[in-house]
């Protein structure tokens, strides 16, 4: 049997997922990070993207949309403590289409700086969402 860490995905509305993996990928604000059981203590903020779960006895990663939040990483347990998150079988392709169509408009009218800060923000989440589900459809095909 593979080794193991215990993982909670949590948002704001919901625990998305608590169990074991052998190991968890995630977008980090410095760039991925790769945590394997045993890691060194951590804790950094991630970027709206998606974390991969290897579980154990499965061949397909799980996947799981962030909107940002933070990580913390003790040698025995991962917790992802996200702004917003969503499985990856629940995104929907449409609605992150329409997202990055309204706060790219958004960004063009421009009509005060955090208005527009709000858009990029919105913008890169969109555009996150749209890039996981390309990454679960190569998966599948």
């Amino acid at each position: 049997m593979a080794m193991t860490i215990h993982v909670d995905v949590v948002s704001a509305e919901e625990a998305i997922f608590s169990g074991l993996a052998e190991f968890v990928a995630l977008p980090g604000e410095a760039g991925g990070l790769g945590i394997y059981p045993g890691h060194m203590a951590l804790m950094t903020r991630i970027k709206p993207g998606v974390v991969r779960l290897k579980l154990p006895d499965q061949d397909a990663e799980e996947l799981i949309f962030v909107a940002g939040g933070m990580l913390e990483v003790q040698p025995n347990l991962v917790t992802v403590l996200a702004d917003t998150a969503i499985r990856g079988k629940d995104l929907d392709e449409a609605k992150a289409l329409e997202a990055k169509r309204k706060a790219e408009e958004a960004m063009a009218s421009r009509s005060s700086e955090l208005d527009y800060a709000r858009a990029q923000a919105e913008l890169a989440e969109a555009v996150a969402q749209l890039a996981a589900i390309q990454h679960m459809r190569k998966r599948t095909h």
